[in-house]
Order: structure tokens, then C-alpha cells, then sequence
């Protein structure tokens, strides 16, 4: 499979980029926030659901990619250990919350209760992957029942 590239400029963008993004793993210390750029960006080790969902496919893989935002304009984190930066978390999504058109925030939701918050002029985001896959221990797995229960 071709490594991915996706640019998202509007919330159906984001809508799927978070969808590759879903139970990407990473380090606490593999996010950066740079102020004088308007810049934060992340690696991951995203899991790639796209092939495991192939008809017939039983492959298991991560791929290193790396995530980047553009015209952030401040960024908060909540419940996550930034002098922990060795630390792992799970990304669970990415999601919009507009503002004033276009401006907004852009929340990466961590499992946990984890979140960063980016204050961004609009959106301008890009997923690339930087390398070939490698086989996964396992899928992923959500309790979906248990979490309407909890619901």
C-alpha cells in the first residue's frame, strides 16, 4: 500500500484524517508546539485501518506518519503529563469546534480523558506517513456496548 498523504483544509478533511488517525499511538514528547511558526506537530505511529479493512485482509500494521497543523495561534493540553514525555497515549479523534468562520479549535481527543486544544485561524492540517508499515501485535479494540452503557 502507497504511504498516505492527506491535507485538511475544512472539517470534512479533518473528519477524515481523524479517521486514519483513530488509535494512533505516540509519545507525549513526540508533540510540539512552536509559537513563532504557528506550528504544532506530532508523530505517531498510526494504525492502518484502511488495510486492515481490505476485503478479505487479516494484516495487522502501523505506519510512523507525522501531523502537522498550520496558524495556531495557542495550544492547551489537559490531563496529559508533559514531563512525562516518554509517556504513551492513544488518540482516539480530531475534531472542530468553530468560532468565529473560519477560526476555531481543534481538539485532539486522547484516551483517558487526554486532550490537546489548538486555537487555530482556520483549518490547515497535513497527515504523511514516513515510512512502510510494520505488522502489528494486534487490532485495536473498542467496547462499543460498553460505552453506550456508559453512555
Amino acid at each position: 500500500m502507497e504511504p498516505l498523504k492527506l491535507v485538511a483544509l475544512d472539517v470534512e478533511d479533518l473528519k477524515v484524517m481523524s479517521a486514519h488517525l483513530q488509535d494512533a499511538v505516540l509519545r507525549v514528547g513526540d508533540m510540539a508546539y512552536v509559537p513563532k511558526q504557528k506550528r504544532f506537530a506530532l508523530i505517531v505511529n498510526r494504525f492502518d485501518w484502511e488495510g486492515a479493512n481490505s476485503s478479505g485482509s487479516q494484516t495487522n500494521e502501523r505506519r510512523r506518519a507525522t501531523l502537522r497543523f498550520e496558524r495556531v495561534m495557542d495550544a492547551k493540553v489537559q490531563n496529559l503529563k508533559q514531563r512525562a514525555a516518554s509517556a504513551a497515549v492513544e488518540l482516539l479523534a480530531v475534531q472542530f469546534e468553530e468560532t468565529t468562520a473560519p477560526e476555531g479549535y481543534v481538539t485532539l481527543i486522547f484516551a483517558g480523558g487526554g486532550a490537546v486544544r489548538l486555537k487555530v485561524e482556520c483549518i490547515e492540517a497535513e497527515l504523511s506517513d514516513l515510512g512502510p508499515a510494520w505488522r502489528a501485535k494486534s487490532r485495536p479494540e473498542h467496547d462499543i456496548e460498553g460505552d453506550a452503557k456508559g453512555s
